[in-house]
Formats: structure tokens, C-alpha cells, sequence
């Protein structure tokens, strides 16, 4: 018994102005525009500069949709190539065909370009889109459905989808006999909506355990490639479009179980608590007041608008470090490491005469290296350095200190011990 017969729109394409209007382009910028808003919240809240995700986006979704038309025209390329194929239609985007996995790896390595132009480490980038890819993923199944296409075998579950028999010359418009859509004979699985239904649960999940474990350095993508690839894997196997087979098995489910693994790896080597960013200049201590000064100062380098410009490159920090930087405009110190500094070289002594009495002063007892020695050491100078006056002065030996005295030449006597108030 059928309880719902899921139907499918007999007209993909509109015509406005004379320009086409394609529902399954509509859908994929769609997606794009909830990936990058919801990458952008991310991205704020790890101290990343305001829509530093577009800057990703014009570098990623090129790459990602090059990558995933190159990897459907490789994985099915009977449609373009083979008897009856039309080798002009590997541009032609619009009417469908892009493979997910290339999709990822196209846009990862346009995040990677992006991601060195912003100074950014490319994990923060990944672990900030995780959630938002599967819903990008979801929504551009809808342009499947648009299409009439990636639907699944003949199913006799209580619902079904209804699909239309699309008219090769008249792209995105069904066959029309007698003024009504011609439809298949039968229903089939709703593998777009399976799919689309399953991302939004993977974008849920990937949210939560982020939240709950604040996960870094790119685990929470590799757990929203997990658990998109288990879905994958069965959805997968219920789908009768064109693909290359290996044992009879749709080389999709190989590289679902392939990608997984890889995912499984990375997840569990790769540790580190989620990264927090903060400008490469961020300050470290209060600035200095400015001067009171008659003369008005203009900075002719900032912006018209007033709008703070984005840093030029970003530091990771500790999370602690983050909202302290956040709460104050000061980033604290780092904590102090376990392994100790090792000692500065000992600064080259100028050579000349003083150079030559540095030895003989390395040499004196422990008690005249204490604070007395330190005030003659600077005294000394101030005194040699003191201009004679015009009138008759005391001599600078009833000034100086007793250490000051023995350092003229007076060597027979000790020293006199620093005082309490000295020391």
C-alpha cells in the first residue's frame, strides 16, 4: 500500500529576459551561501577577522566545482566518451554530474590557497565548515530532484518517488504527450532525499560533539567525513544511475569505505584542542598613553569608513589566552615553558683599555661584587663624564663610594661591606 508518491517537477530551466534559470544552479549556490554563513559564525567565535569566509569561498568553490566535475566525468565517463556519448557535454555542469570526494579535494586545496593568503592554519578553516558542508550537501540535493535524476531502484516501501521522463532535446523539460508529462511506470527510492535528510542528521551531529568536545587541528571534518561516508556507503548501493563497476560493486562504495578509513585514521592519531586565532600583532601589554600635544595627528592611512582592517597574519593561542584577549584587547603571556631557555653568549667586550681591566676585575673577592660594585661600576663613569666647573668643587673622592675609592688603586684596603638599605 502506498501512502505518499513523492513528485518529481516536470521543468528544471526557466527563461527570463532570454537568459536560462536553472533550478539545479540556483540549488548549488544555495548551499554554498548556508556553508559560508555558517562557517563565518564559526570562524568569529575562534578570532578570526569579519567575513574572512568569503575570501575562502572565492578561492574554494571554483576549485570544488572543477574537482567535482572532473571526478564524475572520470568515475562515469561512458556518458561522455563512450558509444553515443557527446564529449562537449563534460562542460555542460548545468545539467548535473558532480562527485562529492571531488568536490572536497578541489575545494581543500582552494581553502589551502586562501588559507596562506590569510595566514591562517588550515584546520581552522575545516573544523569551522564542518557542519556547514552536509547542509550545503543537503540543499544542493535539491537540484537532483529538479533534474530527475540519482534516484534510486524500484522500491514497494510505502512511498516512492514518482520520476519524469526528461527529453534529451529539450534540456530540463520532460517528454510531453498530449499536453501532459510522460512518467516512469513505476516508483523509486528517493536516494536525493535520503541523502539530503541524512546530511542534515551528520551536520547536527558534527555540531554537537564539537560543542560538547571542542575538537582541533581538522577532527571535526574528519568526523563529518565518517559519518557522511556511512551514509553514503548504503545510499549508494540503492541508486541505478550510470557508474563504473568493480566486482559489481558501484565504485563509489569503494571510495566511500576507502575515504572512511582514512577518516578513522586521522581522527584517532591526530590530537590537540580546538585552535583559537588572534592577529600576529596582537599587544601584549597596555599602550602607552599618548602626549598631550597642541598639534592635531590625523592617520591618513585608515579607512574612510572607519572599518578595522583585517590582520595581515594570525597566531594560534589557547583558548584561556583567547578570551582573555577578547575581554581585555591584551593578549597575556604564554605559559612558561618546561625546557629550559638556554643561557645568551656573554656580549664581546670592545676592545681598547677598558677591555684590557676587565680581568683584573673578574678577580676581586665575593664581597666586593655585591650592590657596592654595581653603584661604582655606574658612578664611575658619571664621574669621569662630569665637567669641570668654574668654581672650585669638593673633590669627587668624598662623594664617591668606599668601593669607588679602592677601585683608584687603593687595593690594600677591603671594601666596606653593603649596608641593609644597600643591598
Amino acid at each position: 500500500m502506498k501512502l505518499a508518491a513523492i513528485p518529481s517537477p516536470a521543468t528544471s530551466v526557466w527563461h527570463v529576459l532570454g537568459l536560462p534559470i536553472r533550478a539545479y544552479a540556483l540549488c548549488i549556490v544555495a548551499g554554498i551561501v548556508v556553508a559560508v554563513l555558517v562557517m563565518e559564525h564559526r570562524l568569529r567565535r575562534r578570532g578570526v577577522a569579519p567575513w574572512a569566509s568569503l575570501d575562502m569561498a572565492v578561492w574554494a568553490v571554483p576549485f570544488g566545482i572543477i574537482g567535482a566535475r572532473i571526478y564524475h566525468v572520470i568515475t562515469s565517463p561512458a556518458e561522455y566518451f563512450g558509444d553515443g556519448g557527446h564529449p562537449i557535454r563534460v562542460f555542460q555542469i548545468w545539467e548535473g554530474g558532480l562527485g562529492i570526494w571531488g568536490a572536497v579535494a578541489g575545494g581543500a586545496l582552494g581553502a589551502w590557497f586562501a588559507a596562506r593568503q590569510l595566514g591562517l592554519p588550515l584546520a581552522v578553516f575545516a573544523d569551522a565548515l564542518a557542519p556547514g558542508l552536509p547542509l550545503a550537501q543537503a540543499v544542493g540535493r535539491l537540484g537532483n530532484w529538479f533534474n530527475n535524476e540519482l534516484y534510486g531502484s524500484v522500491t514497494t516501501l510505502p512511498w516512492g518517488l514518482r520520476v519524469h521522463d526528461m527529453d534529451r532535446s529539450n534540456p530540463g523539460h520532460a517528454t510531453v504527450i498530449d499536453g501532459k508529462p510522460v512518467t516512469l511506470p513505476d516508483l523509486y527510492h528517493p536516494t536525493f532525499l535520503y541523502e539530503a535528510v541524512w546530511d542534515v542528521g551528520v551536520a547536527v551531529l558534527v555540531y554537537l560533539l564539537d560543542r560538547r568536545f571542542k575538537f582541533g587541528r581538522g577532527r571535526a571534518f574528519a568526523l563529518y567525513v565518517m559519518a557522511y561516508t556511512l551514509g553514503r556507503l548504503w545510499i549508494e548501493m540503492l541508486r541505478i544511475d550510470d557508474a563504473n563497476h568493480f566486482f559489481g560493486i558501484r565504485l563509489n562504495v569503494f571510495t566511500s569505505i576507502v575515504v572512511f578509513l582514512l577518516a578513522l585514521a586521522y581522527f584517532l592519531v591526530v590530537r590537540g584542542p580546538r585552535e583559537y586565532v588572534v592577529p600576529i600583532d596582537a599587544p601584549e601589554t597596555e599602550p602607552e598613553p599618548e602626549r598631550a600635544s597642541d598639534v592635531d595627528q590625523v592617520d591618513v592611512g585608515a579607512s574612510a569608513t572607519g572599518a578595522a582592517r583585517p590582520p595581515r597574519a594570525y597566531q594560534v593561542v589557547s583558548e584561556e589566552r583567547f578570551q582573555a584577549y577578547e575581554r581585555t584587547g591584551i593578549l597575556p603571556p604564554a605559559e612558561p615553558s618546561a625546557t629550559p631557555f638556554a643561557e645568551e653568549p656573554e656580549p664581546a667586550t670592545q676592545p681598547g683599555p677598558a677591555a684590557a681591566t676587565e680581568p683584573a676585575a673578574a678577580t676581586e673577592p665575593a664581597a666586593a661584587t655585591g650592590p657596592a660594585v654595581a653603584t661604582k661600576t655606574e658612578a664611575q663613569p658619571a664621574a669621569e663624564a662630569q665637567p669641570a666647573s668654574a668654581g672650585p668643587t669638593e673633590p669627587a673622592a668624598d662623594d664617591a663610594p668606599t668601593a669607588a675609592s679602592g677601585s683608584e688603586g687603593d687595593d690594600a684596603r677591603p671594601a666596606a661591606p653593603a649596608s641593609a638599605d644597600e643591598r
